[in-house]
């Protein structure tokens, strides 16, 4: 199972670029597994946090997909979350993270997924 959260503020969407595979070199909303014993919501904000330094609350589900590949089937819940503090800065398996315009995120290199996420937020 894998979690991420949507950051929303101020006009930009909080993303990074992906430092392992699947997606190496792409970009997403951050996220990643949750350990056993942790709920979803405590797994997406301890992401968000390992990934970029961003601290955040997590609020409903936004969003939920799946990704299968030759050696993988993932299922996937992004949850919207509100900032609570923090600047961005690449950490753990991100190689990149930052605030994007809304108006720009679709000229990055996304992750197969995010276009569905993209979609059905209308962004």
């Amino acid at each position: 199972m894998g979690v991420g959260a949507v950051v929303v503020s101020d006009g930009a969407i909080l993303l990074v670029k992906r430092g392992h595979d699947p997606g190496k070199g792409l970009w997403a909303v951050p996220g990643g597994k949750v350990h056993l014993g942790e709920t979803m919501r405590d797994a997406a904000r301890r992401e968000v946090l390992e990934e970029t330094g961003v601290d955040v609350e997590t609020g409903e589900i936004a969003w939920v997909g799946e990704t299968i590949g030759p050696d993988h089937h993932i299922v996937l819940v992004d949850f919207h979350a509100t900032v609570l503090g923090g600047e961005p800065e690449a950490a753990d398996d991100a190689d990149e993270a930052r605030f994007v315009p809304l108006g720009e995120v679709r000229d990055l290199p996304l992750t197969a997924t995010m276009h569905d996420l993209l979609d059905t937020l209308g962004l």
